[in-house]
This record gives C-alpha cells, sequence and structure tokens, in this order.
C-alpha cells in the first residue's frame, strides 16, 4: 500500500506509537508527546485522510492499519490509541501481532455505541453527528470537542487547547469523516480484544462521556490478563487533562 502517512517523531529509547482520534491530527498530541519523548521514541502518526496523510480506499480498519503499519519502520513497538485511534491500534495488534509489543487503549471501546449489555455512547448522537457533517463541518466538529470536555473543572482552557490543535490544520474530507464515523458506528472489535496474546492496559477517566467508564470494566471482564487504569475526574481527553499520570501509567507498562 503506497500511501503517505504524515508523522512527527520526538526522543529515542523504546519506540511507542500514539494513534490519534476522530477529526484530529498527530498536532492533539504534541505537548504530550514531547513530555514522553523524554522516555521512549514517540512517534506520532496521522490517521490516513486526517491532518497531512493520505487517504486509503475502502475506509476500514484494516486498510487504516495497514497503511500506518507500513510508515513506522521500526521492528517492533508499543502503541497508544485514543478514541477512534484506541479501535485502529488494537486492529494493529490483532493483524500484525509480531510487531506490536504492547497495546493502550486511552478512552477507546471495542464497541463505542450501546448495545445490549454493552456500554457505549448513544447512538442518536453518531448519527445527529454525520447529519450534521454535510450542514456545517466547523461547527458539528467544534461541538465534537465541546463534548470531549463536558463535566471537567478546567474544560475552558482544555476546549482551547483542542481547538487550537484542530485549526492547525483543515479538516478531513467529508467522505473521510463519515467513514470514521461508520466504523464508530458498526465496529465491534470485542472478539479481537479476547484474542489478543500481547499486554492490553486500558486507561479511562471516570467522567468520559464518549467512553463510559463501565465499558472499561467490561473490557477487563472480557481479556482478563489486561490491566485496568481509571483515572479520577478525568474526561475523554486525559493525556491533556491529567498529562503526568497518564505518563506514570503509561511508564509502568512499556
Amino acid at each position: 500500500m503506497d500511501i503517505k502517512i504524515h508523522k512527527e517523531v520526538y526522543g529515542q529509547g523504546k519506540p511507542l506509537v500514539l494513534i490519534h482520534g476522530w477529526s484530529m491530527h498527530t498536532g492533539i498530541w504534541r505537548i504530550f508527546a514531547q513530555q514522553l519523548s523524554q522516555h521512549y521514541q514517540v512517534i506520532c502518526l496521522d490517521l490516513p485522510g486526517h491532518g497531512l496523510s493520505e487517504t486509503v480506499e475502502p475506509y476500514t480498519l484494516e486498510c487504516i492499519s495497514e497503511a500506518l503499519i507500513e510508515a513506522v519502520p521500526e521492528s517492533s513497538f508499543s502503541v497508544l490509541g485514543w478514541s477512534l485511534g484506541a479501535s485502529v491500534a488494537l486492529t494493529m495488534a490483532r493483524q500484525y501481532p509480531q510487531r506490536v509489543n504492547s497495546l493502550m487503549l486511552l478512552a477507546g471501546n471495542p464497541v463505542f455505541v450501546q448495545q445490549d449489555e454493552w456500554a457505549g455512547v448513544d447512538p442518536k448522537l453518531l448519527e445527529d453527528f454525520g447529519n450534521n457533517l454535510s450542514l456545517n463541518c466547523s461547527e458539528t466538529l467544534l461541538l465534537f470537542l465541546a463534548l470531549q470536555v463536558n463535566s471537567l473543572p478546567d474544560a475552558k482552557s482544555i476546549l482551547k487547547d483542542l481547538r487550537n490543535a484542530l485549526q492547525e490544520c483543515d479538516p478531513p474530507a467529508e467522505n473521510v469523516l463519515q467513514s470514521g464515523l461508520d466504523i464508530l458506528k458498526q465496529a465491534d472489535l470485542r472478539p479481537g480484544l479476547i484474542a489478543l496474546e500481547c499486554p492490553v492496559s486500558i486507561i479511562q477517566g471516570d467522567k468520559d462521556t464518549l467512553v463510559p467508564v463501565q465499558a472499561s470494566r467490561d473490557m477487563k471482564k472480557i481479556q482478563p490478563a489486561s490491566e485496568l487504569n481509571i483515572i479520577a475526574d478525568a474526561g475523554h481527553v486525559p493525556f491533556l487533562s491529567h498529562t503526568s499520570q497518564v505518563i506514570e501509567i503509561i511508564k509502568r507498562f512499556v
């Protein structure tokens, strides 16, 4: 697959790949990545069709995973995925077990939408985002950012950081955004999570409005070998709101 994937690399040491979430790009990681780079070689990848990366067709987890794996020259590495990026990271770990040493799922969920006996986001919420994208893309993306910091005491300053990062690059094309939402609406990665043999760390904020904290406990049940880290008073972006705690979790795990 000959796709240009943009990356930013910081530091030296064990390679650690960071994969951002829906509608974002590597800029969201920059301050966090620079702090992490005191301990690791940190490789931030733009998802296909996001930031400065070319897109893939079809826009599936398998194709996204293949494009990203080819962009990492290191023979093996740890990977941390946030939100949609967690779904991608989980797919990479399943498709390329010889490349992925360990997996961290940050505010991720193998089934993003609520289902019988599985905690997730209200499917209507993602449906509304999809419908609103074609009406006003930038407004919809800003609403999505606001949701991520809802109920946090320092919501205003974190939202400002998110907005600044988002506006650093042109937003993804509408079809890429819709395809990303389709993945979140349709994917069920529980069988992949159950089958994983590499070490898994689940990192979750207890005030996350997009991934209920119960989902992280359910993930621990179906993958008992995983470690579960619930961060008090954190929402959907713990790497911005609780940076030092997330870095300590990573340092213990990797």
